[in-house]
């Protein structure tokens, strides 16, 4: 990995390689531990109604961790760019953050905001 510059010895591959699978809206990176070493896999362009619901609440997770430390908030529209979809998927990617909020992946940044303009963070921020 060091090799082909995705990562260093100082941290910061893992955030090269979350963000670059967001902008090339790829699936995200898959992370198996095991007690030995730790193996992530990387995956081809998938359309998004053939991606796994779990792996979908998991890319939903990461671009909200990247979304905050970047100071900005995961949004419905965000989402959509992120997963290369159109405005007339809003209603997919609702049900999404939805699934996202009830397994606390994500949390509301303030509950009392209108559902349109509602923005999101990870569980822990």
């Amino acid at each position: 990995m060091r090799r082909m510059g995705l990562c260093e010895e100082l941290g910061t591959g893992w955030d090269k390689i979350a963000i670059t699978c967001e902008l090339e809206q790829l699936p995200a990176p898959k992370i198996n531990l095991y007690p030995d070493n730790t193996k992530v896999s990387l995956f081809s362009e998938k359309e998004f109604s053939c991606i796994a619901q779990e792996d979908k609440l998991w890319a939903c997770y990461l671009h909200a961790c990247i979304k905050y430390v970047q100071g900005e908030q995961l949004t419905n529209s965000s989402l959509r760019a992120r997963f290369g979809l159109k405005d007339s998927s809003s209603g997919s990617v609702s049900r999404l953050i939805k699934e996202a909020v009830a397994q606390k992946l994500i949390k509301p940044l303030d509950p009392h905001t209108a559902p349109r303009y509602m923005k999101y963070i990870p569980f822990w921020g």
